[in-house]
């Protein structure tokens, strides 16, 4: 046994921590050990990433094909398997045209696999319905960016400015549970002098450190945006050189932040005024300051708009394009940066490239060796693509997702799975989405194959292999390129990540996120890459638009938004606002931290949480079931009674599938830029349900 750690990354959140896997005798092959010299962490890891060697065990995990017969999945070999995907996706496009073959990825996925997911769903299967859960990830913030500086990176500065920052709002997120060796910077912020604003309708860990705590209702953060950019104007602390030299738009902005006079947001939000008095204070008394967004903001029918919002706030005050400040994401998956650059998005191609663009549709094709006519053009957003499952998508190819848990309205969206012709899964565990498939292929994970991912920073990092998968397991590197063979593509589908890897560099180059000059050599010399790098002589860029934005002018944009109320509102029905999220022990769907021993029993199960005084109105006890009912459907959970959650709100997390699913509840509504469903404020009523929860 070799006693020397392979240097990799953690397999879950986007901070994508360094670690050190030892390989072990045991049934669980490798163990977790530190990595100091990563910078990210510098070693610290999460109970998840300290666990994470647990679902390589043989037990935990798939580790032969299964094929449906006669309603039962069943043991198969790889080839009775592919052929069975293969004869289904050919015949239903033969029989109902292309776009009714679907393809539906992760942001778990490494930039490898994304890239070829992409080509394969444009290039062997000519179908224009491929998305990824990214969508649902941060796909407002991506849109928000995008329309403000003309490019997307989750951040526009590493991790280590963070601390150098004089003030930093952390809107609707709570890192503390959700990768908690991010909050050493949120702690280095505050040693160093500089003060933390949470935004959060709870009073979660995160909000806990802060110097000031802003609890809105749910669906209401972009009045308060707007509300706090109200007092900056009124009060003279915009930095009107800044709006003139470096910014357009922004007369309207201007206007329309001053219709959100303060007292009427206080009375939308329910953030007192004095405390929204003192965040305007506390930030722009700052020499510098930050707003980061999370799934709070960003998840909401109006996500792209609130997020506008906050860069506004940013901009009018001059704290964009300058160091130590600026406006940034924290991505949530472990991929979601990377999963969207390379061609998962319904709308994009390689290197962040627009889909209906000629030039782009002309490079990429080059790169591939396919007319530029022949690829299709863009199709249906996530949740649009599931919802047409059965009628329009009548087989689906679905690689590293779990929409049966994960995706809002899930009660709809197991309906659509269910009513395919065919459906194939391909995971490393069987998630409840696998277990509906008509075909599953176990695949390798993170310790078991070599890939990059791209991080919430946009650094480009290397997992490398640290042990053999068991036998009777594939890549889906293997899978794709095994699947293009038998449709009558025998070439352009590696198996070899750094074969992949070198083409995705080429097709992304010239692009928005260029790669063309990132190499496995240089991400292991160097612990990460930055993009855009478009040679190999650059020496990447780790902070943006510091010289200029990325617009055709190279002036930020200004967007003038307006507040609307949530797609639902509470009514004599539904009273009360629910809102979902995370614990720290579990992680998205669940499907792979819910067979780790160790946080199960720190994260046994699903609750509903919410304040006393509610409670006592609905006379609801604490640890008493009760039933959490929506337009949607009713769950069963167990009752948490806290203070630190607004008497109006409740929370659920998200990890638990069946009588539990909080998706069950969430609105599919969706933004009309990003196309992301409101997961973060629909309307519930409370009731006690008498006994246990029924089983799963």
């Amino acid at each position: 046994m070799n006693d020397a750690a392979t240097d990799t990354h953690c397999p879950y959140c986007a901070l994508q921590c360094g670690m050190g896997l030892r390989r072990t005798d045991g049934p669980v092959p490798v163990t977790v050990v530190e990595r100091p010299s990563f910078p990210v962490n510098q070693g610290a890891l999460c109970g998840k990433g300290s666990n994470a060697a647990a679902v390589l065990a043989p037990g935990a995990r798939l580790t032969t094909p299964l094929v449906r017969v006669d309603g039962e999945l069943r043991p198969a070999g790889w080839d009775e398997a592919l052929d069975r995907i293969t004869e289904a996706l050919a015949a239903t496009a033969r029989t109902h045209g292309r776009d009714a073959v679907g393809v539906f990825g992760g942001g778990g996925l490494t930039n490898e696999k994304a890239y070829l997911l992409g080509k394969f769903a444009r290039v062997v299967l000519g179908t224009s319905a491929i998305d990824y859960n990214g969508r649902f990830c941060m796909s407002s913030a991506a849109a928000g960016g995008i329309r403000a500086f003309g490019l997307d990176r989750g951040l526009p500065f590493p991790v280590e400015d963070i601390p150098k920052a004089g003030c930093v709002i952390l809107v609707g997120g709570n890192p503390a549970e959700t990768m908690p060796p991010f909050v050493r910077y949120l702690r280095e912020l505050q040693e160093n002098g500089g003060r933390l604003i949470v935004v959060d309708p709870r009073r979660t860990r995160t909000a806990e450190l802060a110097d000031l705590h802003l609890a809105p209702r749910p669906g209401t953060d972009l009045a308060l945006a707007l509300g706090m950019l109200h007092l900056v104007v009124a009060g003279g602390l915009t930095d009107e050189a800044f709006i003139a030299d470096r910014t357009t738009g922004w007369a309207e902005t201007r206007a329309a932040a001053m219709a959100h006079w303060p007292e009427h947001v206080e009375s939308v939000t329910g953030v007192p005024l004095p405390q929204l008095r003192e965040a305007v204070r506390l930030f722009c008394e700052a020499p510098t300051g930050m707003v980061l967004t999370a799934r709070g903001p960003e998840q909401q029918a109006k996500g792209t708009d609130t997020v506008s919002a906050w860069i506004n706030l940013c901009l009018a005050t001059g704290n964009a394009g300058r160091p130590n400040a600026g406006y940034g994401c924290l991505t949530g998956q472990g991929n979601g940066q990377g999963g969207r650059e390379h061609g998962q998005k319904a709308d994009q191609l390689p290197g962040y490239r627009k889909l209906d663009d000629p030039a782009a549709r002309a490079h990429v094709a080059a790169v591939w060796g396919v007319d530029p006519e022949s690829l299709p053009g863009p199709g249906r957003s996530a949740y649009e693509l599931l919802d047409s499952l059965g009628t329009d998508v009548r087989a689906l190819l679905l690689m590293g997702s779990n929409p049966v848990v994960s995706a809002p309205h899930s009660q709809h969206v197991t309906g659509r799975l269910r009513s395919l012709d065919f459906l194939a899964v391909s995971d490393v565990v069987l998630s409840e989405t696998a277990a509906l498939a008509d075909v599953v292929l176990p695949v390798t994970q993170w310790a078991e194959e070599t890939g990059t991912m791209t991080n919430l920073e946009g650094r480009v990092i290397l997992r490398r292999k640290a042990v053999d998968a068991p036998g009777g397991v594939r890549s889906d590197l293997d899978v794709m390129h095994a699947l293009a063979g038998r449709l009558g593509h025998g070439e352009g589908f590696p198996t070899e990540p750094e074969k992949v890897f070198d083409e995705l560099r080429r097709a992304s180059a010239g692009g928005p996120a260029d790669y063309a000059g990132i190499s496995y050599e240089r991400i292991a010399a160097e612990d990460g890459v930055f993009w855009p790098c478009p040679s190999a002589e650059h020496p990447g860029t780790p902070r943006l638009f510091l010289d200029r934005f990325a617009t055709p002018d190279g002036r930020a944009r200004f967007t003038a938004v307006q507040h609307r109320p949530a797609a639902e509102e509470p009514d004599d029905a539904f009273p009360v606002r629910l809102t979902t999220g995370r614990v720290l022990a579990q992680y998205q769907s669940g499907a792979q931290t819910r067979r780790v021993a160790e946080l199960n029993a720190a994260s046994p199960g699903a609750f509903v949480e919410l304040h006393p005084r509610l409670a006592e109105r609905l006379g609801i006890q604490d640890g008493e079931q009760v039933a959490v009912v929506s337009r949607r459907g009713r769950t069963v959970t167990p009752a948490r009674l806290t203070t630190a959650i607004r008497p109006d709100t409740v929370f659920m997390p998200f990890h638990w599938p069946g009588a539990a699913n909080a998706n069950v509840h969430t609105n599919p509504a969706l933004d009309p830029v990003s196309r992301m469903p409101e997961f973060k404020a629909c309307a519930v009523r409370l009731e006690p349900a008498g006994g246990p929860a029924p089983a799963d």
